[in-house]
């Protein structure tokens, strides 16, 4: 991938209280002179979304007037790929200093520019890792093209704010902010007042939103039957009521991560849902295990629902998995928490009775 256009740590700075508005959550950490500083060295050594180049605040830090000035791509791309080796020699006096890592890393980057979608950070390194994680989104490192002036700037500063910072779209960068819970696990709060830890992991932070959120949105009186993750077969296993409602589920290979019941209709409703962070997903054949064991625990089909949730529509898990969906099964995706996708079977819609209420359905 080519390097972005060269600009000016000014122009950037210019520019930066035009695209964040008063108004923007943590507006200050975004447009005064270390973030435009930040902005800067990311479109310097090309750190953009897709490019698989990653910035970290010693690039800031360790950047200098003369360095700044050298635009050839031969130059950004010699810092780039040396800067990190002691024996490299940057011209000039640095632009701050080593202890300027904690400001651009918790204010500017992880309060500011990641809260409003301007940067993201990678999920796979690890939180104590010193390694480079973050990139400037593509889209918003367009704006501080130098031929992008007048009226065009304008439109496409514009068309950047409605598609990013509107509060459904800054909502979405927040819970897809949610993380893999570190060294520490994952926090689940459950309906009935327990609290577990889960395993670190994409798929425990799935899990967390399934149980906190989508159980809360669309379970008039949720309750969680069985949850499981890759390193405790077991993490959650309410035997007392599955056994009272007729459900016997004891480990069986079909079983999904999660089992939810709805006690708020009269006839309980049964919701397997499967998390996928990479593969996993609610097949035609996992459905007619799973409905093999609701048939002799005396449910109705129509007490059966089947979920398959995902972190986003944009996530590798989703585009792997989609294909080989169940029909009559619905889809939730974490990062758009009020919305719901049913594959419809035919042209006869399910019953809303036994399928999951309030919910904006995409069919």
């Amino acid at each position: 991938m080519m390097l972005p256009m060269y600009a000016k740590w000014e122009l950037v700075a210019e520019r930066l209280p035009v695209i964040f508005p008063v108004g923007i959550a943590q507006r200050n950490y975004c447009i005064r002179e270390l973030s435009a500083k930040t902005i800067f060295t990311f479109l310097y050594i090309g750190a953009i979304e897709g490019a698989d180049v990653f910035l970290g605040p010693i690039y800031v830090y360790r950047m200098t007037d003369l360095q700044s000035q050298m635009c050839s791509d031969d130059e950004r791309l010699a810092y780039r790929s040396n800067m990190l080796k002691k024996s490299f020699h940057i011209e000039g006096v640095r632009w701050y200093a080593d202890n300027t890592r904690e400001p651009i890393r918790d204010e500017t980057l992880r309060e500011g520019l990641i809260v409003v979608g301007a940067v993201s950070e990678r999920a796979d390194v690890p939180t104590t890792s010193s390694r480079p994680r973050y990139a400037l989104n593509k889209e918003l490192a367009k704006l501080f093209d130098p031929g992008l002036t007048g009226v065009d700037l304008t439109n496409a500063i514009l068309a950047w704010q409605a598609k990013s910072l509107t509060p459904s779209a800054l909502a979405r960068v927040s819970l897809l902010r949610m993380g893999t819970g570190g060294k520490t696990g994952v926090p689940v709060q459950f309906p009935n007042g327990d609290a577990r830890t889960l395993s670190p992991g994409p798929s425990s932070v799935i899990s967390k939103a399934v149980v906190e959120v989508f159980a809360s949105k669309f379970l008039k009186q949720p309750g969680v039957l069985w949850l499981s993750e890759s390193s405790n077969k077991v993490a959650v296993q309410d035997v007392k009521l599955a056994t009272a409602i007729g459900l016997d589920i004891v480990a069986k290979k079909d079983l999904p991560d999660l089992i939810l019941v709805d006690l708020g209709p009269a006839d309980p409703l049964i919701i397997f849902v499967e998390v996928v962070a990479t593969d996993g997903a609610i097949t035609p054949r996992r459905q007619r295990a799973l409905f093999e064991l609701t048939d002799n625990g005396g449910f109705d089909r129509s007490q059966v629902v089947f979920v398959t949730a995902y972190s986003d529509r944009e996530s590798p898990g989703f585009k792997k998995t989609i294909t080989g969906l169940a029909w009559g099964a619905y889809v939730w995706f974490m990062s758009e928490p009020d919305n719901i996708v049913l594959f419809q079977e035919g042209g006869k819609l399910l019953p809303k009775a036994a399928g999951i209420s309030n919910m904006n359905c995409v069919e």
